[in-house]
């Protein structure tokens, strides 16, 4: 058994402190992900027991002999901090010789109103709406598939993106084009959720806060995914049911395949989408500013 890693308390720890800064799930995993790899490469040496040298040391190795990016060397050292600073509750200080790995600028890919007319062309279905909506709302792949119903206003034409990257909110484009098919497709939806009602389920995962706030919401329409799984989950233990979100992988997949059909040869993914819908509404003239409130974006310099 290996020493530290059967030690589950410090795990807990972290994720007890992470989940009360409100940190994101997909961060959670990262950051225990590296605290582990901090451990093994220490040989299992308690983190309480080591010190800025180590962290130095470990965070050098990513860059130097394992060539890791400067952003995923960022994360690790990230990680490490926040476990010292917000766990063990004291600063590592300077971190003096860390070899910093080497940022690569890369252009981002970016297709022509023609190749997304194209690669759109050859998905079907709910996961064409989605695709549609990363190209014509500048979402994220992440952002698409937990929309809930309520965040769709139709009257207003608006988007409403809530805890999207970096724990933000903020309000993006719907569409009109999308309207006529994003009614039909959640009214498929809404009859999929009455026979889950009526069959005894129909109840859909919220956050535990806002749960005990509406102990009715995970029942209530407007609190449904508008992009729900086909089959219900099943909890092995109370025998409750409900349905999740679609998994990112299955839009993934379907676009990789898309792109590939249409011989387009770019290194086209889901993100790209994102990078077109700005890239393309700068060529219409919209202003830089607008574009990074419904990308998202804190500094313009992302955006730009």
């Amino acid at each position: 058994m290996e020493p530290h890693e059967s030690r589950p308390r410090l795990m807990e720890l972290l994720r007890q402190a992470l989940r009360a800064r409100h940190y994101s799930p997909r961060t959670e995993e990262a950051y225990c992900m590296w605290v582990r790899r901090f451990i093994r490469f220490h040989g299992y040496k308690h983190p309480a027991e080591m010190d800025t040298a180590d962290v130095n040391s470990f965070v050098t190795h990513l860059a130097v002999d394992q060539h890791v990016s400067a952003s995923t060397q960022t994360q690790a050292l990230s990680a490490l901090l926040f476990l010292y600073r917000n766990v063990f509750g004291y600063d590592l200080g300077a971190m003096d010789g860390l070899v910093r790995a080497r940022k690569s600028r890369h252009v981002p890919v970016v297709m022509t109103r023609d190749e997304a007319r194209e690669v759109l062309s050859h998905l079907s279905g709910d996961l064409h709406l989605m695709a549609c909506l990363l190209y014509g709302s500048g979402l994220r792949l992440k952002e698409c598939v937990t929309l809930r119903v309520q965040d769709l206003d139709f009257g207003k034409g608006e988007i409403q993106i809530f805890n999207g990257k970096g724990n933000k909110d903020r309000l993006t484009m719907l569409p009109e084009v999308l309207a006529g098919d994003l009614t039909t497709h959640l009214r498929h939806v809404r009859a999929v959720h009455r026979a889950d009602l009526e069959a005894g389920w129909g109840a859909v995962q919220l956050p535990e806060a806002l749960a005990r706030k509406y102990p009715g919401a995970p029942h209530d329409w407007r609190w449904q995914w508008a992009f729900p799984q086909r089959r219900r989950w099943r909890n092995p233990d109370t025998g409750e049911q409900g349905r999740h979100h679609m998994d990112p992988s299955i839009l993934q997949r379907a676009v990789k395949d898309a792109v590939i059909q249409s011989g387009i040869p770019k290194r086209i993914g889901c993100h790209t989408f994102r990078h077109s819908f700005a890239t393309h509404l700068l060529e219409s003239g919209y202003d830089i500013r607008t574009i990074q409130e419904l990308l998202g974006h804190k500094s313009v310099n992302t955006t730009m």
